[in-house]
């Protein structure tokens, strides 16, 4: 029998995640104004890679989607969700009704640091999507230089790794079927890189729609460990990510009215290393984002293979862009991926809850 307390956190992760939704599409005709307004996209598409090699294929593929397309959608995203954990929190501390205590899903040791890091994250994003489509930057540098935007991740990642390892106590992970897993100091160092590698994702970027739907699929899957879990509140946010997400996806199916960019992937990627940690299911998180990861282990088996082999593996890393190069629309791609996400999400989830 479920309990009536149950069915109350269920409308609330629910109810939050469908007025994130509407919210985010009623405000998204005023971004989309201002984004076309001032022409916030690449001037010109990219024709070199990372390591200085030049891309006249992706060039070739891209040449009438990059410098079209504004960048900076992710604001949709990530202003969406502060914008309504400001308005409950203060709506249940200046006012009486009972309601909004319900509903308020900010709390100290559930949504703090991850709310936290969603903020920071995404002004660094928005600042390097600023610096790039006002002419500022190079795809190399990506607006702020490569060096220097990982550095401001391992410093948001280290202030994360401090705030589990000293305020909240951490010393073990959850290994699902083992159980409990002492890792002592190490919990540091897995913290960082871990935020690192999906740092590391956000190439996933790439195609109308495919970071919206792989990212959907990940905030589902934790957001539903967390509600087993009961941090309802933790629940809630991933909600209120999603809600925002799935708007964001309503305008960005092909054609995209405008991409995700850093402004939305940096915060994303960093939120979801969070997430993975305060519901103890980092283990899942390579199975939960699958996608993401085999984006970034293409990229680095194409770096490796060109430096060391003289030749590329891939026509064009990431892999969803060497999909498109042999001939697959870009919506195939695009759906495909987003069918692996919800399964492996669904796989995640079901592993992360093992024995709990």
């Amino acid at each position: 029998m479920v309990s009536s307390q149950s069915v109350t956190d269920a409308i609330k992760v629910l109810g939050l995640l469908a007025v994130s939704f509407s919210a985010a599409v009623l405000w998204t005709p005023l971004l989309t104004r201002y984004l076309y307004k001032y022409k916030l996209w690449r001037k010109e598409v990219r024709t070199m890679s990372p390591d200085g090699s030049k891309t006249p294929l992706f060039a070739a593929l891209h040449k009438d989607r990059d410098t079209l397309v504004p960048r900076m959608g992710g604001v949709l995203i990530w202003v969406t969700t502060l914008a309504i954990a400001a308005i409950v929190w203060v709506l249940a501390g200046i006012t009486e009704n009972p309601f909004w205590d319900k509903v308020n899903f900010v709390s100290r040791n559930q949504t703090w640091l991850p709310l936290a890091t969603l903020l920071a994250a995404s002004l660094l994003g928005c600042a390097d999507d600023l610096a790039l489509v006002l002419g500022k930057g190079t795809y190399v540098a990506g607006g702020i230089k490569f060096r220097h935007r990982l550095f401001a991740v391992f410093l948001i990642a280290l202030v994360g790794a401090w705030w589990f390892y000293f305020k909240l106590d951490w010393r073990s992970i959850y290994v699902p079927g083992y159980g409990d897993l002492f890792i002592g100091l190490w919990y540091i160092p897995l913290f960082v890189a871990t935020m690192i590698l999906l740092f590391s994702s956000s190439i996933v970027d790439g195609l109308d729609g495919l970071a919206g739907g792989v990212f959907g699929a990940a905030f589902a899957a934790y957001g539903g460990i967390a509600f087993f879990r009961g941090q309802i509140d933790l629940a809630a946010l991933a909600s209120v990510v999603l809600g925002a997400i799935l708007a964001f996806l309503w305008f960005n199916i092909p054609p995209a009215r405008f991409y995700m960019g850093e402004s939305g992937i940096l915060g994303l990627t960093t939120v979801l290393a969070v997430m993975a940690f305060l519901t103890d299911s980092a283990v899942v998180l390579p199975i939960i984002g699958v996608v993401l990861m085999a984006e970034v282990a293409s990229d680095v088996i194409q770096f490796a293979s060109k430096r060391w082999r003289g030749k590329k593996v891939f026509l064009i890393a990431p892999i969803h862009h060497h999909l498109e190069a042999i001939g697959w629309p870009p919506y195939k791609v695009t759906m495909r991926f987003w069918v692996i996400s919800v399964v492996a999400a669904i796989l995640g989830m079901a592993v992360a809850l093992i024995g709990r």
